[in-house]
């Protein structure tokens, strides 16, 4: 009990909270021994407070009994790092064009920058707990170059490619050893396995998803989810089905489609669902796997799993005391919309993130 507070006010407190625990307990039930792959992006990529948050949630899902796989980018990285350089950056049809000389610096910055700043954030709750796992390393990866076409004109974008073949084994041994692989996005090129190439980060985390069976695809980005009509703000949507997906895709704003793509496609190949996290909002990962808010727009494989949904919801609400589930009594915990809300999710900010790479 802290000072100047009731003996009543702190048993709501912990009744509060004994009830968020409980709401976890289904979603612990689904979840535990499975692997879940999560793409780290956006805001919570160079805000370090959400950095910290998100390797916190990290080793929450491991010892909750969770496999997560930790699957990254590093857009604005590679830009001040090229920049630093003397290195221009060019984009076409929004994805960065890649040279000899920049696939240098993008491999030393996935590998030497982001993926160890990540794996270090998460072993400051234990040595050894996560791994680096370089895309291009042990062909974790392979893919082959592939261009562009703007305006009817065809542009070559250098070491830039789609992942072909996936081969896990190494995440896998990762996982067996207790440990969270953090994995970058690059992969060897098929035609030259010498050389790397950069590629999408949205599409490797979906290609991992569906090479390592995982029970769930989590992308965190910078928008609430996804919108039916932009920019009614209403008309975000929580759950959408493959084939409802398919019809909407081509209408959405370009930096959104390699996000809903990786996740349709991840679907599609057997991962159980696939989630667009709200990453502005601290331990959003958590909000989305243990409680019956969630934290975004799901991609589920058929309409039948809403059906699902609503089931785990109404086991969860029996377990809810009423003072408890009264939204005005826990409004810090559940309310953690509102920050984004002020936000707006241009067409510039998604499309910035939606080729990461």
């Amino acid at each position: 009990m802290t000072t100047g507070q009731t003996k009543e006010e702190a048993h709501e407190l912990a009744a509060v909270k004994a009830a968020t625990l409980i709401e976890s307990l289904p979603w612990l039930k689904r979840f535990s021994g499975k692997t879940v792959v999560v793409k780290f992006g956006g805001n919570a990529m160079v805000n370090d407070d959400l950095k910290r948050a998100f390797a916190e949630d990290m080793v929450y899902l491991r010892y909750a009994g969770l496999h997560p796989v930790v699957v990254h980018g590093g857009g604005p990285q590679i830009s001040a790092a090229l920049k630093e350089q003397g290195i221009e950056s060019e984009f076409r049809g929004g994805y960065r064009v890649t040279t000899t000389e920049a696939i240098t610096v993008v491999r030393d910055v996935l590998a030497g920058e982001v993926n160890r700043e990540i794996v270090d954030l998460v072993n400051e709750h234990g040595d050894g707990l996560a791994v680096g796992v370089f895309g291009d390393g042990g062909s974790l990866f392979t893919g082959e170059k592939k261009g562009v076409v703007v305006d009817g004109e065809h542009f070559d974008l250098g070491h830039v490619g789609d992942i072909t073949h996936v081969d896990p084994s190494g995440v896998l041994a990762a996982i067996e050893a207790g440990r969270i692989p953090v994995v970058s996005s690059i992969a060897i090129d098929d035609a030259h396995p010498d050389q790397a190439l950069n590629v999408n980060a949205d599409a490797a985390a979906g290609a991992l998803a569906i090479a390592l069976g995982a029970a769930k695809l989590m992308m965190l980005t910078d928008v609430p989810g996804l919108y039916r009509n932009w920019p009614d703000r209403d008309s975000i949507i929580d759950l959408i089905a493959v084939d409802e997906l398919r019809e909407l895709l081509p209408s959405l704003e370009s930096g959104m489609i390699p996000k809903m793509t990786a996740c349709l496609d991840a679907v599609v190949g057997g991962v159980g669902g696939a989630t667009i996290i709200d990453g502005r909002i601290p331990h959003s990962i958590l909000l989305e796997v243990f409680t019956l808010r969630g934290a975004g727009t799901e991609v589920i494989p058929d309409p039948s799993r809403r059906t699902e949904n609503q089931n785990t919801h109404a086991e969860v609400g029996r377990r809810v005391p009423e003072s408890a589930a009264d939204p005005g009594r826990h409004a810090a915990r559940t309310a953690t919309g509102a920050p984004a809300a002020g936000t707006s999710a241009t067409t510039t900010d998604t499309a910035q993130e939606g080729h990461e790479q």
